[in-house]
Formats: structure tokens, sequence, C-alpha cells
């Protein structure tokens, strides 16, 4: 039975997303449902069931934002600067005389007129090459593309530095025109105990210097908003990761409260990060609709979309490892630098060494700066995929310093608490992860050589010798470790609503990224109600029609929104209880329902959830759910580790991988299929931010050379590996009642570093820079083994 809540209805608690930890004052739920603990008796949750979707997407029904067509919509285009800095002027007069033109908006059109951050929406000041200096409307979109293109984009050139070096040299010129070029005032340090102590009681040390590149998101869908006003009501339909956020960025431009903006998202492709704020795009097709009182579609295109939509910054990261024979790490240091972009958020590579293993000694210096590049945004895992490259590298360096198996040099520094904060884990399955991932993987032993240790799939070729096409090829295997926040937390509300007919509409304010978020809330739902899934029906993305839940990010969306629909579910079912009662005249408390049939302890009578929702006829029963507070002073991470095994062309420098196994902990694992799901596109991503993907810049004309899906290489199917990925089983009570931690980004991180250690396997030298592409894999050279 649920356990009711005395004292203070709202309290002040901590929520920690993508390393930032952020104080709110927050709403106590009116009760607690008893845990799901790892020996609950499930029925739905936890079954492998196909998404409620499915069907749609593989039809073409389901609807996206550049599926949204609406009476009498027109198109709308950007118009982008393609200089890193400068002042532009704009001559639009040859576009306003094209076919079909309606309207062309300049910095001239906007000032004034929109407020708040979107007032600098076509900014004549120029800070990148590709940003948005005015917009097109036409009838259209090939109306609009051609008249874009015929904006004359002027451009008094500035100078301007787009690297790390160029930017911090004296004397550089200023990124915003002002101020400074740091991003912060001075370098951000983080300490525990003594890095020189901890230096000087080493016995064996390892320093490297590793560098990682600017990564673009490229999702499938790109960004784009349809925007449509009903008198002083504006309608935007957005691909978001957080559609309350755009209905808050929307009327602060518009001067509008938020009963005034309504935004739906119904379907979307992919964010990974880059969709979790209105855009230029979002103002402009607003701006247009309210301009020419037409509905008003902004779809960024793919050069748009590689060029100005957020990266992953790059980072040279200086690493210093010291530890004791027996493998005992005694000090983590690290000195990272990051060209951050004109703008962005310094989520670094710093944290994850403090965090994923026990050391006594741990010093992080990150020295972040503006470079005249479009803005990072967060990328799946922010901070730590760049992080766990740098230090999963140098662990691998130490364990062959230390002539000690990679996995059992982990094993040893394995974190029993969280030592960054000195608090307990609400659990951390880490060390299962290294067991059960090795076992499936096919380990070698435990005491090799990392550099002589033979390959699970025949042994490491000598150099020279062919395989069966005549290549002379060398086989390796590496691993790596991962650690992410992924407590989830509140605020976030979901209603469940009983209808006359038996069945349940779950109404939760959240988005599908394209995880399933309908299924599993649907599943949490079916399961805490006593129904079956075919009676449940999940409802999410529209700010009017539902109740609040924050931005899909940091790997929260499950564990913030599920324990509230669960909660609503309870709350729905004891009010149906309730009235199943009298009409069994039974006392509720000897009820249970299971299969969408209620019974009772104290009678063989039975009623179904129809049978009692016909004879209330239409007595609106409506449960309320709310996401309580985090148990304070606790961690609440998810885990894992993977293992790559590769195949490297010493010939042409050509790295292939070849399989992956990866053994994540998650706690409860809602839909083992969509986490699955999961795990493989995190590894995939990895995969190409191992091997090929690099935002190349011309450092001479500070513009990017591969803004194009054809020149910035993302892996296809012929890229990629067997993958066998699975999450370990358990379950998190602590971290919230229905016992599951996030698990959108935690397989993206140790991806790159597995490769690359398993690179180094193969070639017997230590790769230090990604992507790893040919030329800089021959530049390894090759060692004998």
């Amino acid at each position: 039975m649920a356990a009711k809540k005395k004292g203070k209805r709202f309290i002040t608690t901590t929520v920690e997303v993508e390393g930032r930890v952020e104080s709110k004052i927050v709403e106590v739920p009116a009760f607690s449902p008893v845990p799901w603990g790892a020996d609950a008796s499930l029925d739905i949750v936890g079954q492998r069931l196909p998404r409620v979707d499915s069907l749609e997407k593989a039809t073409g029904r389901a609807r996206y934002t550049a599926d949204i067509k609406r009476p009498g919509m027109v198109w709308a285009a950007l118009v982008r600067a393609h200089a890193p800095h400068g002042v532009v002027t704009i001559d639009a007069t040859a576009a306003r005389a094209m076919p079909g033109v309606l309207d062309v908006i300049t910095a001239a059109d906007v000032a004034g007129v929109l407020a708040s951050a979107a007032a600098k929406l076509f900014d004549r000041d120029v800070r990148y090459s590709g940003q948005p200096v005015a917009a097109v409307c036409a009838e259209t979109a090939e109306q609009a593309r051609v008249a874009a293109r015929a904006v004359r984009v002027n451009v008094e050139a500035a100078p301007f530095a787009v690297t790390f070096e160029a930017s911090m040299a004296d004397g550089a010129p200023l990124v915003r025109g002002a101020g400074s070029n740091y991003a912060l005032n001075s370098p951000l340090v983080e300490s525990r105990g003594d890095i020189a102590a901890g230096l000087a009681k080493a016995q064996v040390t390892v320093s490297l210097t590793v560098r990682t590149p600017c990564a673009l998101h490229s999702a499938m869908e790109p960004h784009g908003a349809v925007a449509e006003w009903e008198g002083d009501r504006l309608v935007v339909w957005e691909s978001t990761q957080g559609i309350f956020r755009v209905r808050s960025n929307l009327a602060a431009a518009f001067k509008l409260p938020h009963t005034r903006v309504r935004v739906i998202c119904d379907h979307m492709g992919g964010g990974f990060g880059a969709k979790n704020a209105a855009g230029p795009h979002t103002y402009t097709a607003a701006l247009f609709a309210k301009r020419l009182q037409l509905p008003v579609r902004c779809i960024v295109d793919r050069e748009g979309e590689q060029l100005d939509t957020g990266n992953r910054p790059a980072s040279e990261q200086r690493i210093t490892l010291g530890a004791r024979r027996d493998g005992r790490l005694t000090a983590i240091k690290c000195e990272a630098m990051v060209p951050l972009g004109i703008m962005g958020w310094e989520g670094g590579p710093a944290q994850i060494y403090h965090e994923l293993y026990s050391c006594p000694n741990v010093h992080t210096t990150e020295t972040f700066a503006l470079v005249n590049a479009s803005a990072m945004q967060a990328f799946r895992a922010p901070g730590f995929v760049e992080g766990a490259f740098g230090l999963e590298r140098a662990m691998d360096v130490l364990a062959t310093k230390l002539r000690m198996d990679p996995v059992a040099l982990r094993v040893r520094n394995f974190a029993k608490k969280d030592e960054a904060k000195a608090r307990p884990w609400s659990g951390n399955g880490l060390l299962r992860c290294y067991e059960q991932g090795a076992l499936r993987f096919g380990w070698p032993s435990h005491g090799d050589k990392p550099g002589s240790r033979s390959t699970p799939s025949g042994g490491s070729k000598a150099h020279g010798a062919a395989d069966a096409q005549g290549r002379n090829t060398r086989r390796g295997v590496g691993m790596a470790a991962q650690v992410w926040g992924t407590g989830g937390g509140p605020p976030a509300y979901a209603l469940v609503r009983l209808n006359s007919d038996g069945t349940a509409t779950v109404l939760t304010g959240t988005q599908d990224l394209g995880t399933g978020a309908r299924t599993v809330f649907a599943q949490v739902a079916a399961e805490a109600l006593g129904m079956t899934m075919a009676q449940v029906r999940c409802v999410i993305g529209d700010t009017e029609r539902l109740p609040y839940t924050g931005n899909s990010w940091g790997s929260m969306t499950t564990p913030s929104v599920a324990p509230a629909v669960r909660m609503a579910a309870e709350d729905a079912r004891t009010q149906l209880f309730e009235a199943a009662a009298e009409m069994l005249e039974v006392d509720a408390s000897t009820l249970s329902s299971s299969g969408g049939v209620i019974r009772s302890t104290s009678s063989e009578k039975t009623m179904t959830f129809s049978d009692v929702s016909r004879k209330v006829g239409e007595v609106c029963i409506i449960g309320r759910g709310s996401r309580g507070p985090n148990p304070q002073k606790t961690g609440i991470f998810s885990f894992g580790a993977q293992f790559a095994e590769v195949e490297v062309d010493v010939d042409t420098g050509v790295v292939r991988v070849l399989r992956i196994t990866a053994a994540h902990d998650c706690g409860r694992v809602l839909n083992p299929t969509l986490a699955e799901s999961q795990l493989e596109g995190g590894i995939l991503q990895g995969v190409g931010y191992a091997l090929f993907e690099e935002r190349i810049m011309d450092t001479r004309l500070g513009m990017p050379m591969n803004p194009t899906l054809h020149d910035y290489k993302v892996p296809t199917m012929a890229d990629s590996p067997r993958i066998d990925a699975f999450c370990v089983a358990g379950a998190d009570p602590v971290a919230n009642h229905v016992g599951a931690r996030g698990l959108a980004e935690p397989p993206i991180i140790p991806t790159a570093p597995a490769i690359a250690n398993a690179v180094a396997n193969a070639l017997g030298a230590e790769p230090l820079q990604i992507p790893l592409t040919p030329w800089r894999v021959l530049a390894l050279g090759l060692q004998s083994t």
C-alpha cells in the first residue's frame, strides 16, 4: 500500500542535470508508492513489448514537424553569413522581386518587436560563419530557398580566432567584440586530497596528452517549426526536447503570457541535446506568421543543421596518473582546454576524472575559450564522452606499464562510493558489468600483458602476415568503463484518466525523442493499474493539454516521469477500488487487480474495469501523480563497461570495428528491447566519434570545410559492428520507487576509448587523437609484439 506523506508540501531540493547541480523548490507528493524492488513481481514492466507507435512509424502515419500542413501554409528559409567575424549589410532587393516571395526579415524588422534572447535574431554583428542574418518567406519551399540564395550578404570583415590557441594568444581579437575570450573569468579548478603528495607516493606514473574532435549532432530530423497565430494566440509545432521550455522562450520573445502560447511535438527524429530550446527557425516562423497572418513552416536545411545547431566542442587533455605497483591509483591529474564556440555552458571533460575511480588525490583544471565558431550545445553525455577518452586511454597506458590486465586495473580501483561528493551510491553494478561483459565478450585471462594478449577470435597477426584477402591486418581488443548521473528528478507531473469503457489514458507533458517514451509510460501505468497494455494509451507532447514535465535531457525522462505516472495510476486505481468495493460489498483494502480484472481476498466475486466504469457512468476518475525529490546526499548514477575487437589494415590505416559487447547498469529496465535499442544507438554514435566524425575548420578563412553529410562522415550500416548490448539485472529502489535510472547517454561514453584501446592492443602503439582516420593510424606506426 502507498504511504501517505506528512509535513511540508513544498521543499527545497537539488537536481543534477548533466553534471550541473540545480536547486529547486518542489512539491512533495501526497503519497509515496511502495518501491518496486529487485524482487518485485511485475507482469508488464520489464517485458519486451513492441513500441505502441511502431505501426504509425512503419506506415508513415507518424507526424513529424516537417509533415505538418496547415491551410494556406507558406515556407521560410534562413539566410546565413559565411564569414567568421564582421558587420553585415543586407541587400534583399532581388529576393523581394522574385516569384512567390511574400516577405523578407532582417535585423531592422526584429528591433523592438522581439524581446529576451530573440532580440538578437539576425544581429548585424556576425560572430561566426553560418550565423543567420535574414530570412525569406515564399509561397513554396523551393521559392523560399531560391530567394534566400538571391539575398546579397556583405560582411565588413574583422579579425577572428577559431582555435583555442588563437583565442588565448596575446593580442587575440576579441571574439565577441568586447570583454574577454575566456568563457569564465579564470580556469575552473576542482580538487580533492593533495595531488602533489599523491604523485610523490606513486611508484608508477604515466603522462599523456589526448585530443578529441568537434563533433556534430547530425540528427536524422533537422530542426524545424511550423507557426500559426489564432488571433493573439500562438501555436507552434516544434521538433524539440522540451515543449515547455520552447513555450517559455516564445512567450518571452513575443511578450505573451504562457496561456497564449501552445507548443506541440508529436514525434521527433532525434535531438541528442541540440533541441533543448527555441532557435532562429522557431522565432523566424512565428514572426513571419504574425506579419503575414498565415501559417509558416521553417525547416533548417542540412547544411544549416551542420553549421549552426550546436556541437560537441573539441578538447585537449593533459593527463597524469600515479599508482602503486599493485595498481591502486594515488593521483589523477588533468588539465583540459576547450574551445566552446561563440557561447556555451562549461560542460567540460573533467568531471568523470573525479567520479569513475577510487583515488584520494584528484586535481583538474579546465580552461574554456570563446572562439569565432558556432556555439556548443549539449551532445549526448556532454563532457563525459571527451573525458572518458582521456581517462580511459590513460588507464590503459598505465595497465601496459604495470603489465596488468586492463579489467583487473579497473576492478582494483572500483569506487565504493561517490568520492567526488563523499556520499553513497544509490546503487552501483559496475563490478557486475565488468564480470558479465568480459564473460560474454570472451575477454582474455587476467594477467596478460596488454600489448601481447591474444584476441578471442584467433590472435593478433604479425606485421606482414596476410589475411584471406591478401591484406596485412592485425586484430586487437580493448575495453573502457563509464559513469553518468542519471537520477532525474522533479518537477514532473502525470494524470491518469479512467474512461467509461474501462480504458485508461495517461497524460503527461513530456516528449518522445524516438526512445519509446509512450511505450514505457503505458507499461508503467498498466502495471500500476492492473490493466492490460491494450487498455492504456499515453498522450504526450502538448503544453496546452498536458501537465508539466521538464526537458528530455541528461538521461532524465524515464527516472523523472515514470514515478509520476505510477503514482497517478495508483491514485486512479485507489479511487476505482473505492467504487468497486461498494459494488462488491467488500472493504477496498481487500481488492487487487491484474489483467483488467478486480478481485477481493474476502470474496469470490470479481469485476472487470469495464464493469465498474459502466456502473459509475460518466463519473470522472482522474489520478494525479508527481515526481518527488531525490534522496539527499546520495549519488544516483548509471554505470557500464564496453569491450571492443578491431581489425587494423596496417598498409592503409583503415580500422574496422568487428564487434562490441556492452554491459550497463541502469537499475530496473522497463522494456529490454527499447533499452537495447538505446545502447545500440549510443554505441554506433561512439563508433562514429572514434573513427570518422570531425568538424574541420579552415583556420585561414575561419569557416567549416565539411558542413554536409557528404563530407562530415557518420557511420553507415557497412561500418556497424556486431553489437551484443545488455543491461545487468537489478533495480534501484533508492533512486525512485520505480527503481529505474536513465540510460540514454551512458552507451556513447566508453565506446571511443574501448576502440582506441583495441587499436593500441593491435599495433602496440598508443593512439592519442580521434577520430582514428587512416592517416592518423598510419602515423602511429607499428611496434612488434
